[in-house]
């Protein structure tokens, strides 16, 4: 999955480069290194904006349309994690995942701002778009004493998703497709070098970024309908791990369905004009 996320943003960026083959454009594309942090909002983070950070990488190209529109394709990966007591301590359940993102997004700069068109310009934007991100949500297990695992939460199918008993949960998709959206302030060093600093949510489809979303299910329904029954069981209620002997029954409230899952981005960018970088020249003479 993670080779179409790359094919995804190299069709994106062979998109971005052939209309700036006009005359003047190839000097407005520039290609972009960003690092920051990566945060996500859900039931085991409270739907918070802030939460538990990670790093955060992705490389880009971005290309100025005119003196306000700007697309930029970006690929990028960084990880998510959320758990009790964040929220319920007595629930005791918690999550880690890894997520690749490819994207394409329009800017809109407030004032006058091209790339590579002279220097010591600044400008704040917004930008919105589309993107395709894979996650892989993860619980630590402890497999035996003193020697802990990594479990992938989706094919355990933790609140009975598939079952007969529960129709209308549906296998979650590892793979979706968001809206990402956000601010930032870009600013032109010189012809060759801009820098930016930028804050996206990324909009979800799913309640599953963290394996949580409605209630808790019988250990009769995770045994036949889990590829590990037993493993299932054991992470989908944890209660017991905190307060021994407690255990929750089925139908008992495990997540809040009626809000999605979201992620963030907070990151510096540095860009370096295509031109350069590659060595590009073009004769100013009309052949």
């Amino acid at each position: 999955m993670r080779r179409k996320i790359i094919v995804f943003f190299f069709a994106l960026c062979t998109a971005l480069y052939v209309p700036a083959q006009g005359r003047g454009l190839l000097d407005r594309c520039e290609f972009l290194l960003s690092a920051g942090g990566m945060n996500y909002g859900g039931d085991l983070n409270n739907q918070s904006l802030l939460g538990q950070e990670h790093l955060a990488y992705s490389i880009g190209v971005r290309t100025t349309l005119d003196n306000r529109w700007a697309l930029r394709a970006n690929i990028g990966t960084g990880k998510i994690s959320g758990g009790d007591p964040d929220c319920i301590e007595l629930r005791n359940l918690s999550f880690r995942s890894t997520l690749y993102e490819a994207s394409v997004v329009g800017e809109f700069s407030f004032w006058p701002y091209v790339n590579g068109v002279g220097s010591m310009q600044g400008a704040f934007y917004i930008f919105c778009g589309l993107c395709v991100f894979h996650h892989n949500p993860q619980a630590s297990y402890e497999i035996s004493e003193g020697e802990m695992t990594w479990v992938d939460l989706q094919p355990l199918h933790t609140e009975g998703q598939g079952s007969v008993e529960y129709p209308q949960r549906k296998p979650y998709l590892l793979t979706q497709v968001g809206v990402p959206f956000g601010v930032g302030f870009k600013w032109q060093v010189n012809k060759s070098i801009s820098l930016s600093v930028e804050y996206g949510i990324r909009k979800t489809w799913t309640d599953y970024l963290d394996d949580v979303s409605t209630t808790y299910v019988s250990t009769s329904i995770l045994n036949s309908n889990s590829t590990d029954g037993h493993t299932a069981a054991l992470l989908a209620d944890r209660s017991g791990e905190g307060a021994p002997g407690h255990v929750y029954a089925e139908g008992v409230k495990r997540g809040d369905s009626s809000l999605n899952d979201f992620y963030t981005f907070l990151h510096i960018s540095a860009g370096i004009s295509l031109d350069k970088l590659l060595g590009w020249t073009r004769s100013k003479k009309c052949n």
